[in-house]
C-alpha cells in the first residue's frame, strides 16, 4: 500500500531532532496525569492553530523513504483519527483527519499502541488538503485527561481575549526615583513588546516594609496594577521572556546609585515571578 503523505508535512522531521520527546511514563506511553507544565503547554498552544480532541482510528507505520529524517529510537505512522471536539480552529474540521507522528519506542525497539488511543493534538492545517494536519512539534500529541483539555481552552481563551499580554522582547529603559525617606523609593521598568504595546514593571519601596511590585499593560500605572498569578498567560510572557538582569543600555542614564537600586528590584521581580520551568526546546520558529 502506498501512502499520500502530506509534503507539509517534511519540516517536522526537522524539528525532531531538537525537541525532546514527551515524558514516560510507566507503560512506556507519554504520562497523562501530569502532563506537561504550563510554559510547556503554553507553547505548544500558541504555536497551534488547530487543536482538537481526537481518537485514533488506525495507525500505520511508515518505512523507506517517507520515513526520512525521523529521529533515532522513534517510529513515524500515518495517523487517522475521528474527531471528538475542536478546541482552536477557524473553518471547523471534518469528521476524520490525518497526521504523521514519531512516537518513541520503548526499550524493546517497540512503539505504543495508538490505535483507539484518545488523544490531544496541536497542529497547523496543510494547504490544499481540508483533512490532513501537521503536528506543530514532534511532540504535539499529548494522551487526553480533563486537566490537559481545561488547561488547553484556558490557555487559548486568554490569547483570544482582546486585552492578551503582548509577547514580550526585551527592556527598553529603567528609571529610580529615590523618595524623600531613607530606603523609599521607586523604579519602573519599560518593556519592549512585538505589538509596541506598553508594560510597564513597578517596584515600590517604603522603609520597614516589603518592597512591592506589579505590572500594567498599559502607559499609566494605576492603582489596580497588581503581580501576575502564576500560571497564567502575562505571567509566562514574564518569566519565560526577561532578561536575567537589566541591559546597561537600560540604566545608562541613571547615576550609579540609582542604577543599582534599579538592578535590585529587577532581581526583586525575578525571584517572585519564578523559573519559567521550560523543559522543551523551542524550535527556531516559535513564538
Amino acid at each position: 500500500m502506498t501512502l499520500a503523505i502530506p509534503l507539509a508535512a517534511a519540516p517536522l522531521a526537522a524539528q525532531q531532532a531538537t525537541l525532546p520527546s514527551p515524558r514516560i511514563g510507566q507503560a512506556g506511553v507519554p504520562d497523562a496525569v501530569t502532563g506537561p507544565g504550563y510554559a510547556d503547554l503554553a507553547d505548544l498552544v500558541l504555536s497551534a492553530p488547530v487543536i482538537a480532541d481526537v481518537t485514533i482510528r488506525s495507525a500505520t507505520a511508515i518505512k523507506g523513504a517517507e520515513a526520512a529524517g525521523v529521529a533515532p529510537g522513534h517510529q513515524r505512522f500515518y495517523v487517522e483519527a475521528d474527531v471528538g471536539a475542536l478546541i482552536r480552529g477557524a473553518g471547523g474540521l471534518p469528521a476524520r483527519i490525518g497526521y504523521l507522528f514519531d512516537p518513541a519506542l520503548d526499550a524493546r525497539g517497540r512503539a505504543p499502541k495508538l490505535k483507539k488511543m484518545r488523544v490531544l493534538i496541536y497542529a497547523r492545517r496543510v494547504p490544499n488538503a481540508a483533512d490532513q494536519l501537521q503536528l506543530v512539534a514532534p511532540d504535539a500529541q499529548l494522551p487526553w485527561s480533563a486537566d490537559l483539555e481545561q488547561r488547553s481552552r484556558t490557555i487559548v481563551r486568554e490569547a483570544l481575549s482582546p486585552d492578551a499580554p503582548p509577547v514580550i522582547n526585551g527592556i527598553s529603559n529603567a528609571f529610580y526615583v529615590p523618595g524623600s525617606l531613607p530606603g523609599e523609593g521607586e523604579t519602573q521598568i519599560f518593556l519592549t513588546t512585538a505589538s509596541n504595546r506598553p508594560v510597564t514593571l513597578s517596584i515600590l519601596r517604603r522603609p520597614g516594609e516589603e518592597r512591592r511590585w506589579a505590572v500594567a499593560l498599559s502607559e499609566i500605572v494605576d492603582e489596580s496594577a497588581a503581580p501576575p498569578p502564576r500560571d497564567t498567560l502575562l505571567w509566562y510572557r514574564l518569566a519565560c521572556a526577561l532578561p536575567e538582569s537589566l541591559p546597561d543600555r537600560s540604566t545608562a542614564s541613571l547615576a550609579p546609585q540609582d542604577a543599582q537600586a534599579a538592578q535590585e528590584d529587577y532581581r526583586f521581580v525575578l525571584q517572585r515571578l519564578g523559573p519559567c520551568g521550560r523543559e522543551r526546546q523551542l524550535p527556531s520558529t516559535s513564538n
